[in-house]
């Protein structure tokens, strides 16, 4: 049995594998975060570089697997904790992509978690149900946003995470599931979605293969069910849904063809109308995942859980003013 270290104990609270509710901690397996182990099947191009960042997470952070409850069903994910610091403040990380697709791998979950993880937040994340050897099935946007709010309870749990501060990051698919949770809870400080689905019409009708290979075979009654269920899954129908409380940073490249950019500038344009604090970021050949632009889109994403999350400011006015 591999050996758990002190700060991830006093961490993680005790199992409740019976008459679990939502958000209790099943299990847990610590990852080790030696490049040796993790960087197996990396281009030489990259290897360098995640070595150098492995080492730094190492020294400053903790990463596992968890298995956790939500909706009656066992879930996988990770959880990304700095090895110092007492109540500390928390992101929920939601991931893009479908089934395996996308999925957060030890690698992954070591880089995207990890980088939050080292600013000083406890970082959780979920595969969403029937993914990573978890129970169920995933539905695109639909039962499986309960996986992602049950990561509130989780965190609550939790004795070195304070849940009065919490934000939440999404990309691509797990944009859309940023839009869904915000329009189900009032628990988030502030939100970050990354070239994200807002409009699900347009991404049907701009990739025709995303209906036949993801949304006919994961949403219920596709055929009987096809407007609504877009509908439900697009929040630029429905953006005075969202909680207002919580500011959106929206943030997109015009080079990304999963999801066309005007989804995102659509998404702003509904958000200025309604007085939705919100900051837009457009990034000039940007592709979907932002990769020429990361350490700008880390620096822009940590600022603004900072100052929303971390340190609790609040927006500026949102009436016209000024000369």
């Amino acid at each position: 049995m591999k050996t758990i270290s002190i700060a991830l104990v006093t961490l993680l609270f005790a199992l409740s594998p019976l008459g679990a509710a939502d958000g209790d901690l099943l299990a847990h397996e610590p990852v080790a975060l030696e490049a040796s182990g993790l960087l197996e099947g990396v281009d030489e191009a990259r290897r360098d570089r995640l070595r150098g960042l492995l080492g730094e997470l190492g020294e400053t952070i903790e990463l596992s697997r968890i298995t956790y409850e939500s909706g009656g069903l066992k879930v996988r994910g990770y959880i990304a904790v700095p090895k110092s610091g007492e109540k500390l403040p928390c992101v929920i990380y939601n991931r893009g992509g479908n089934r395996e697709f996308g999925a957060l791998t030890d690698l992954r979950a070591a880089v995207l978690l990890g980088k939050l993880a080292r600013r000083g937040y406890v970082v959780v994340a979920s595969q969403y149900r029937g993914n990573g050897g978890g129970e169920g099935r995933e539905e695109f946007g639909g039962a499986e946003v309960q996986d992602v709010l049950s990561l509130i309870p989780l965190l609550e749990g939790l004795p070195r995470a304070d849940a009065t501060r919490i934000g939440m990051y999404g990309w691509s698919r797990g944009g859309m599931m940023t839009y869904l949770a915000l329009a189900r809870t009032d628990r988030l400080r502030a939100a970050i979605i990354g070239a994200g689905v807002s409009d699900s019409f347009a991404s049907v009708a701009k990739r025709p293969k995303m209906e036949e290979h993801v949304y006919s075979e994961l949403v219920p009654n596709w055929n009987e069910n096809r407007e609504q269920a877009l509908a439900v899954r697009s929040a630029i129908r429905w953006p005075e849904k969202l909680h207002r409380e919580t500011p959106i940073l929206i943030l997109h490249g015009t080079s990304d063809w999963r999801v066309h950019p005007s989804q995102s500038l659509r998404m702003a344009e509904a958000l200025l109308e309604i007085q939705h604090p919100f900051r837009l970021m457009i990034f000039e050949g940007g592709d979907h995942g932002l990769s020429e632009f990361r350490a700008e889109v880390d620096d822009a994403a940590g600022a603004w859980l900072d100052r929303y999350v971390r340190d609790g400011k609040t927006w500026p006015s949102l009436e016209p003013h000024g000369r």
